[in-house]
């Protein structure tokens, strides 16, 4: 009997979201649509430049949104992450709690230090721009895993960020090897263009070869998938990335989602919504997805949980849905599979 649907490793990260304008954004130096890591000094120069802003602060990070969304649907997750012995760190500790989420972080005393955070500056398009100070979570290491709760898992899941971590890239892989030991389905997402760019070997190695052991998803949207095969032509892409992973999953914003498997090509629709706030919306549909996936449900059928989720998340302002939202979608999940 597993323990849990889903095993995650990642970064944790306290998003802070504005909503800003695109002139705004420009005074501000933040590259738009894109993940770029600050240090203290650029994070207080930001800080200041949304001093009396208004200001949403939620549980945050890639991978910890993907394991709240798994819990939220019923399913059972585990989140291996860091946080430092301050304010910001007891939030994010008793989030994870609060949302059903297991974690290292309950077994062990956090270090000094800051809590990592996110700055997400939301413009009036939609568009996500994230400025990201990695404080205690730069320092992830192996010391976070639980080897015994990852072998017992149906999903291991490592966040692409963790690339441009030496301590978390090891860690993540040194759960990669527990996980291809134990026969558990090894999972990655890409994350953001941003890895892919610069932090690639990183990437490879979570990816894996036929001799490391492929992974059974990757989920990844359009852009990045164009990045990692370096080409604008869809059916390349899919051919190209399909080799991957047994089962890839190629989101597509108002387009759906493009699911690769074993040969095959389905494209599932996206949610009719008008999008708000892109923030969150990879990290949900991945959740959404490795729930029905976990729990009996084909992967056209997960795909279009996964596009509902996310398209929720987009019409709204945050990262994360509420319990009562979760709720609905199972209700009309139940109705969609019923026919």
């Amino acid at each position: 009997m597993s323990h849990y649907d889903l095993y995650a490793i990642g970064n944790a990260l306290v998003d802070t979201e504005y909503e800003v304008s695109d002139a705004q954004l420009s005074a501000m130096g933040v590259e738009k649509r894109h993940m770029t890591l600050i240090d203290t000094e650029r994070r207080a120069a930001l800080l200041a430049q949304v001093h009396g802003m208004h200001a949403r602060r939620t549980g945050g990070g890639s991978a910890g949104n993907t394991v709240v969304a798994l819990a939220q649907l019923g399913g059972k997750a585990f989140y291996s992450c860091r946080v430092a012995d301050d304010e910001l760190g007891a939030f994010y500790r008793e989030d994870l709690i609060a949302n059903g989420v297991a974690t290292n972080l309950t077994h062990t005393k956090a270090p000094q230090g800051q809590t990592g955070s996110c700055m997400v500056m939301v413009t009036p398009d939609a568009e996500r721009s994230m400025s990201t100070f990695l404080g205690a979570t730069a320092d992830l290491d192996a010391s976070a895993l639980h080897p015994h709760d990852i072998a017992k898992s149906k999903v291991y899941y490592m966040e692409g960020y963790l690339a441009a971590s030496p301590t978390g890239l090891e860690a993540a892989l040194r759960g990669r090897q527990i996980a291809r030991d134990a026969g558990v389905a090894l999972a990655v997402t890409l994350s953001d263009m941003s890895m892919i760019n610069f932090c690639r070997a990183g990437l490879d190695a979570m990816v894996g070869t036929p001799e490391t052991g492929m992974l059974e998803y990757l989920f990844c949207n359009e852009e990045e998938a164009q990045v990692w095969c370096g080409s604008t032509d869809l059916s390349v892409i899919c051919q190209q990335i399909s080799q991957q992973a047994r089962v890839v999953c190629l989101t597509r914003s108002a387009k759906g989602c493009v699911v690769l498997e074993g040969g095959r090509q389905t494209e599932v629709p996206a949610a009719a919504v008008k999008a708000l706030d892109t923030n969150g919306a990879g990290d949900m549909f991945a959740g959404a997805f490795l729930w029905a996936v976990t729990h009996g449900y084909n992967y056209t059928q997960a795909a279009w949980l996964a596009n509902q989720a996310a398209g929720l998340v987009v019409s709204q302002y945050g990262n994360r849905l509420t319990h009562a939202a979760m709720n609905a979608l199972q209700s009309r999940f139940a109705r969609h599979i019923a026919g």
